[in-house]
């Protein structure tokens, strides 16, 4: 618990919560303003855009938060979105129904909590803080309380900027309703609506793990470090298998295999502002990927973020200025033992504008090893870094130095095959089998049961300027490199070529 403790610690500056005597609660105000929400339009009087946000107004107020302006054109937003651009049969839903049912998810956000510390010892909600790695495990239940304090822009944001944290608050997507009306803004926004709509009738029970993952820049023990040059350029990996496809989604894949969102080094860009690409759509169609923004300050050049578990929604036509919601989806994934979805979905941020740089060797390291870094999975090699040490074997020998390719044949890495204490190498890490099999669910090691490949497109293109062929060949390049680590014998590259996969 103490542990749990530490984390609540890193994270409680940025929830509108208050931690004191061991406890975490609301201010009594904002209690007794949720309940009166909670009460429906009879008892709040709130059936109309303008009245919603009045009662936000008063929340933030009873959370000290009204120093801290919003969008200023928040409350047109609200106010165009609820009383003009959906039917009076779906505002009158919405007002009696899921406004009510919000309030009363956000009244039970304290106890959420303390449910979560209790049982996610290491996954616990915390600053994901740059060159630091690690897990957090999140219930879509407290993911939905989350992101309701985002609807109703209850999240401090005067200390987020500082630690390079993204935008949280939905008071920006609103305003630019209300600035720069389009389809597209109203499409983004009916898709959280949607997501809440569905949340508020029946809560999903799985879980979503966010990781920042890490290219260590100095040689670690039993880890991969940063790759330079000279590894890549020597390298004598062979090319993995390709396959090229010219319709199709990346969203719509059902290999399990990795799916890349095309990110802003600030996971989410402009999802809760104007943005409408590749990342944003995914955000909309998966709300729970907003989740992270709270949490994951921006990534450096070594970094990839991965989040598994995330339910899809809404489904959708169009891309940018096009985009359009078009209803329902049943997510129909198969969970893993977490109660995670299969669905894996690893954000990598390109270099943007990078203009005839993109052919230097900086550039080019830069942009291989973001990929390298975001299809790699580090956590079984410090899961067997562990394990040897408890058991006493000696970890050491069979270090993988990533500067050293010349040794690194597959033969030499499957060592003692046949032997009980067999090291074997999965999705790019050592683990002892024996030890796999028998503590597995006493380490509480978020590893992952698939890794079937990467489908892709043209990422770091369109908008971010990069040249598609050349970044096809470098992401070709990082996942032969992860297939010559895993030996998994079914590991494909899909790369979706325009409009799939969109730029």
């Amino acid at each position: 618990m103490e542990e749990g403790r530490e984390d609540l610690k890193s994270i409680m500056g940025y929830l509108p919560l208050v931690w004191r005597s061991s406890c975490i609660f609301w201010p009594s105000q904002t209690v007794e303003a949720l309940k009166v929400i909670a009460g429906g339009p009879e008892q709040s009087h709130i059936d109309s855009g303008e009245l919603l946000f009045v009662a936000i107004s008063d929340l933030r107020h009873s959370l000290s938060l009204s120093a801290e302006p919003l969008a200023p054109s928040a409350p047109d937003g609200y106010g165009l979105f609820f009383n003009q651009l959906i039917s009076s049969e779906e505002s009158s839903k919405w007002f009696e129904e899921v406004v009510p049912a919000l309030a009363n998810l956000l009244l039970k956000l304290p106890s959420l909590l303390e449910l979560h510390y209790q049982n996610q010892h290491g996954f616990g909600l915390r600053l994901l803080d740059s060159q630091q790695p690690g897990t957090v495990l999140l219930g879509q239940e407290l993911i939905g309380a989350l992101l309701g304090c985002s609807f109703f822009c209850l999240f401090p944001v005067s200390n987020r900027g500082p630690r390079d944290l993204p935008t949280i608050n939905f008071d920006r997507l609103f305003a630019c309703l209300y600035d720069h009306y389009s389809l597209k803004q109203q499409s983004k926004i009916r898709c959280i609506i949607h997501y809440f709509e569905r949340i508020c009738s029946h809560m999903p029970a799985g879980y979503v793990s966010f990781e920042r993952k890490i290219l260590p820049l100095e040689r670690p023990f039993l880890s991969i470090s940063y790759p330079n040059a000279a590894f890549w350029s020597t390298s004598r990996t062979p090319l993995c298998r390709l396959e090229v496809c010219s319709s199709g989604l990346i969203e719509d894949q059902s290999s399990a295999a990795l799916e890349v969102d095309f990110a802003n080094k600030y996971i989410g860009g402009g999802a809760l502002h104007s943005g409408c690409v590749q990342e944003e759509i995914r955000f909309m169609i998966n709300p729970e990927l907003i989740a992270g923004m709270l949490f994951l300050p921006s990534m450096a050049d070594n970094e990839a973020i991965e989040i598994l578990g995330s339910e899809r929604f809404s489904n959708y036509t169009g891309y940018a200025s096009s985009f359009r919601f078009s209803g329902d989806h049943v997510d129909k994934r198969e969970v893993d033992s977490f109660g995670r979805r299969k669905t894996r979905i690893i954000a990598i941020d390109a270099l943007c504008s990078p203009g005839m740089r993109q052919y230097k060797l900086e550039c080019l390291l830069r942009e291989v090893n973001k990929a390298f870094c975001g299809f790699l999975d580090q956590s079984k090699y410090r899961q067997y870094e562990r394990l040897s040490q408890d058991n006493g074997y000696c970890g050491a020998q069979h270090y993988l130095d990533i500067k050293e390719p010349y040794y690194m044949t597959r033969d030499a890495l499957l060592v003692n095959e046949a032997t009980s204490t067999s090291v074997e190498i999965y999705g790019g890490n050592l683990e002892n089998v024996a030890l796999r099999n028998s503590q597995e669910k006493s380490c509480q090691s978020l590893v992952h049961e698939d890794n079937l490949g990467v489908v892709t497109g043209n990422w770091g293109c369109g908008a971010f300027g990069g040249d598609p062929e050349l970044k096809a060949i470098i992401q070709w390049l990082a996942a032969s490199q992860v297939h010559f680590l895993s030996g998994v014998k079914t590991f494909h590259f899909l790369l979706h070529g325009w409009p799939a996969g969109t730029p």
